[in-house]
């Protein structure tokens, strides 16, 4: 029987672990965008809480952006802004959010699956986690996590990486270009650099955390409307004979 999608938090100490799942190699439908976004956003609230660990379940693929199936299914201006507007509102949520977000890249990551890992403060990765952003290639473009790209890699490593959509670029390639603070050669050694790093991260002050959260994302203020603009892009680009066809294409093979 095949396993439910979900978005689970776990405490400890003053660490939550959000880890999401889906059986399409942890795609995201939008209503599981809006849960991991509601629960970024209630993590505010848990005073005690001073570091967010965000990783996702399975050892292949961390994400793989959002979910073609309901992709097809968009037919208006509306629902294509609504349907973009959820990596939107998470990256936002990751942004705004009043507690270090460290994240755990394991695996292949695309298209949305960037923008997470580049809208965390700091991220362990493996040689395993791949990177792309293949958009272009089904008639739309990364536009909604573009800042949050850009803001850690610059546009020329935006441009190259955007430009080339059908190839992957390497965790090495990510390293280098800072998407990934540090690179790992598996898991097992990831895992015990992460738990030591958020444990000693966890244990200093607060405020002092908080504060230097509000400096790493000065210049960001505009992106409530920003990014929202960008999901209209997208939206509106979803709809194109280009994009439908495109995406039966993908589908079919």
């Amino acid at each position: 029987m095949e396993q439910s999608a979900y978005v689970t938090t776990t405490i400890k100490d003053q660490i939550a672990v959000v880890e999401f799942f889906h059986p399409a190699s942890n795609s995201f439908p939008s209503s599981q965008l809006a849960e991991l976004a509601n629960t970024l956003n209630n993590l505010n609230n848990q005073q005690h809480i001073a570091v967010i660990v965000l990783k996702s379940a399975g050892e292949k693929a961390f994400c793989a952006g959002a979910s073609f199936d309901e992709l097809l299914q968009v037919n208006n201006l509306e629902q294509g802004e609504q349907f973009f507007s959820g990596f939107a509102n998470v990256i936002n949520a990751m942004r705004k959010s009043n507690k270090i977000i460290v994240g755990r890249i394991q695996g292949k990551t695309v298209g949305g699956g960037v923008g997470l890992a580049a809208a965390c403060d700091y991220t362990f990765a493996t040689k395993n986690a791949s990177i792309k952003l293949s958009e272009l290639a089904i008639g739309i473009g990364p536009f909604v996590i573009e800042p949050a790209v850009s803001r850690k890699i610059g546009k020329p490593a935006l441009a190259e990486m955007t430009l080339d959509a059908q190839n992957w670029k390497t965790a090495n390639w990510a390293f280098d270009n800072k998407l990934f603070t540090e690179l790992f050669d598996d898991a097992a050694q990831m895992d015990k650099a992460l738990e030591q790093f958020t444990t000693r991260l966890s244990s200093y002050n607060p405020e002092a955390l908080y504060e230097m959260k509000k400096v790493l994302w000065e210049g960001t203020e505009n992106w409530d409307t920003l990014l929202k603009e960008r999901a209209a892009i997208s939206g509106k680009l979803v709809l194109s004979d280009f994009t439908v066809n495109a995406l039966h294409a993908f589908k079919g093979k």
